[in-house]
């Protein structure tokens, strides 16, 4: 398959979705296994009543136990501001903590996010730490960290642009992100237009068996016709939508 981005209006529509619908679109499609393109629950979303978020990749690494070899403060690295903008808007910065242990400084706290803001991004995923999140929850920047911490450290980036992983995810640059609640994952882009058709699909595929489960004439019978019915739906559309 060619990969092509979604037009704004389908990254609109992704944005209206639940990372969980949005899974199991991806699914319909076999373009990966159900086990992978999402990151495991070491990186957790800071701000649950957030709306989802949706963007492409601007990866980095970074380390916070030991200070930079160059002696730069840990927000002012320019050439890493200018990477960010070679990736299309919306962005969602990914940065994998290399240190061991993880998350000892937070990379990102009230006035980096602001920065990041002011690039055009709307989320941060990291498996290290973020802070100052009494202050950030009102901008609606998102956030998905392995921990929170009290200091920023010696917190510097060290590399940008290449792949990078955090909570067992590898991320590469450019790469369609979606995140909520429940966590973050990739949408494989040559897939992606067709994922909010597929979604909505599965929506009204659930709702049905959700009525046929409050109906007060339910019998396993006819639920698992419904289940039958389903399946063989989703059977045939998988191999429709390989094609």
């Amino acid at each position: 398959m060619q990969s092509r981005r979604p037009s704004p209006e389908q990254l609109e529509q992704l944005r209206r979705l639940s990372t969980c619908v949005v899974a199991s679109a991806i699914e319909r499609f076999q373009v990966r296994l159900p086990n992978t393109g999402f990151a495991d629950s070491s990186v957790r979303c800071v701000f649950k009543d957030l709306p989802p978020v949706v963007g492409y990749a601007a990866t980095a690494r970074i380390r916070s136990a030991d200070p930079p070899m160059e002696g730069r403060s840990y927000y002012a690295r320019f050439d890493w501001w200018d990477h960010i903008l070679t990736i299309p808007a919306p962005r969602i910065v990914v940065i994998e903590d290399v240190d061991t242990p993880r998350g000892l400084g937070a990379f990102v706290g009230e006035v980096h996010a602001n920065i990041l803001i002011a690039l055009g991004c709307v989320a941060i995923a990291t498996n290290g730490a973020v802070r100052d999140l009494s202050h950030l929850q009102s901008t609606g920047f998102q956030m998905f960290a392995g921990n929170v911490s009290v200091s920023h450290a010696y917190a510097h980036v060290f590399d940008f642009g290449g792949t990078v992983q955090i909570g067992g995810l590898k991320v590469h640059p450019g790469d369609l992100i979606h995140g909520d609640r429940h966590g973050i994952q990739t949408i494989p882009l040559e897939i992606a237009d067709r994922v909010p058709a597929a979604a909505h699909e599965i929506l009204q595929q659930r709702q049905r068996l959700i009525g046929l489960c409050r109906a007060p004439h339910f019998t396993p019978e006819g639920f698992r016709k419904a289940v039958q019915d389903v399946d063989s739906y989703y059977a045939g559309s998988r191999h429709h939508e390989r094609d």
